[in-house]
């Protein structure tokens, strides 16, 4: 299958240059229900089938209490049909960010509530690494972020070692561009959950992938090229020389 194949390719070759597993590793997956995440998880699931360093995945979803609830009942059969372990954590982030909090920039607040509860159902469970589905397109947005909004050269690191927690992240996803997890799912159909989060499509982040979007139609592989510059520059982990660019891209 065509399309599994690439996101695969992707996959393994940020696994293998930035050494993301390890013999015997115990991986969450943190499941949001989004396309990226869903996708990781098929990715590292069809992985384990033969990658030499033999590795156990585990899937977690933090529910975040929307007065709406969210159902999972897809992702829980997805994970049935993959062999993989599927826990849902209940919290009441989402009364806490809109309702008590009332934050006006809620994002900062739910993310930082988020991580702390993955991370420690990630150690409830056993496991000393989480997986999380950020791509190509978010290592650049995040780039691009830290510098229009905090004046710094920076986005999150390929694998990051939490010394609190004892706890290693990676993200196996950081060559694959957005178009093609979703060229994944529109012919792989997976059971990807709209977000009800109501700042969804209405944040900094969303800004910034309209406005880098905008730029890109003008100037053919700016992504490319910024990406290139990280690599370049060895910030924040990454490395030279690393990402392949496909003649169709």
């Amino acid at each position: 299958m065509k399309e599994i194949k690439r996101i695969l390719s992707f996959t393994r070759r940020a696994v293998d240059d930035y050494d993301m597993i390890e013999d015997g590793d115990r991986i969450a997956v943190g499941i949001s229900g989004g396309k990226d995440s869903l996708t990781l998880l098929y990715a590292l699931s069809e992985l384990r089938r033969f990658y030499p360093k033999k590795f156990e995945l585990v899937a977690i979803t933090i529910d975040m209490g929307f007065s709406t609830p969210v159902d999972f009942s897809g992702v829980e059969k997805l994970c049935e049909e993959l062999g993989v372990p599927y826990s849902i954590v209940k919290t009441k982030i989402a009364d806490v960010v809109f309702n008590i909090r009332k934050e006006k920039n809620p994002c900062g607040l739910c993310a930082k509530m988020r991580r702390g509860a993955l991370h420690d159902e990630c150690i409830r469970q056993g496991c000393n690494k989480l997986a999380l589905g950020h791509h190509f397109d978010d290592v650049v947005d995040t780039f691009m972020l830290n510098l229009f909004y905090e004046g710094r050269l920076g986005s999150f690191s390929p694998v990051t070692y939490l010394s609190r927690k004892n706890l290693t992240m990676i993200r196996p996803l950081i060559y694959a561009q957005e178009k093609d997890v979703r060229y994944f799912v529109n012919h792989h159909p997976l059971p990807v959950i709209k977000s009800p989060c109501p700042a969804d499509k209405n944040t900094e982040r969303e800004s910034m992938k309209q406005l880098l979007a905008g730029l890109e139609r003008n100037n053919k592989g700016l992504r490319h090229r910024i990406f290139g510059a990280l690599q370049k520059a060895g910030i924040d982990g990454y490395k030279e020389g690393k990402l392949v660019v496909y003649p169709d891209d």
